[in-house]
């Protein structure tokens, strides 16, 4: 099947039930982004700055881009300007410096708390008690130009489903009681971002209304020579 039909496909299945497809394009070719584009699709998620930055002034000014990779603080300039929502916010130093280069740019950026669920030391995230402290925090309070729209989590990568439904469900369980601590009154705390090509589907069954999809939509990725 084409990019267009993976897509459309996509579309029917997650748009019945309000979950948002965020098409992760990195490493993709601009012409692959432009075919999904064309089949209607307008947001797609990144891992790497740079390659955000080279994409987004190749393609139109109506796509949203997520950064969903890990984010240095060094490089929130090169993506203020527009980025739509930055999903891998995993300290109150990374979230001040959001707030910093936002404010130059007289913008207020949408941004999800990375939580850590998974058995990897290798995945980046706020512990549950972190999260909560950095939402306590009055630092996080003096921020303006920032605005949490919700949790964002990667689970372990195994074949093992029921060890990844286990933890889809505790961040579920957790963003219903951040929503009802800290944004009962807040209607834009709306996000939950978990899935990838290889579960998304169990994720949506766990409540994720936001699934990141690669493989599913371009294709597998080429293995490098060894």
């Amino acid at each position: 099947m084409s990019i267009a039909d993976n897509i459309n496909s996509l579309k029917k299945e997650t748009e019945l039930i309000n979950v948002t497809l965020l098409a992760v394009s990195k490493t993709k070719p601009v012409t692959d982004l432009q075919e999904a584009y064309d089949a209607g699709q307008r947001l797609f998620g990144e891992n790497m700055v740079q390659e955000m930055v080279e994409k987004q002034e190749q393609l139109p000014a109506d796509i949203q881009w997520h950064l969903i990779g890990h984010l240095q603080t060094n490089k929130v300039k090169y993506i203020a300007p527009f980025v739509s929502m930055i999903e891998s916010v995993d300290s109150i130093k990374l979230l001040k410096e959001i707030d910093k280069h936002a404010g130059k740019n007289k913008r207020v950026i949408d941004c999800l708390l990375q939580i850590y669920i998974a058995d990897e030391e290798t995945k980046f995230g706020l512990g549950f008690d972190e999260a909560i402290e950095l939402l306590r925090s009055e630092e996080f309070a003096a921020l303006r130009n920032i605005r949490i729209r919700g949790l964002m989590g990667i689970a372990t990568n195994t074949d093992n489903e029921k060890q990844i439904k286990e933890e889809y469900y505790e961040l579920k369980t957790f963003f219903d009681g951040i929503k009802t601590s800290f944004f009962r009154k807040d209607d834009s705390f709306d996000t939950l971002s978990m899935g990838m090509s290889s579960d998304y589907k169990i994720a949506i069954e766990q409540g994720s209304n936001l699934v990141r999809l690669g493989s599913t939509i371009f294709g597998s990725r080429p293995k490098k020579n060894v």
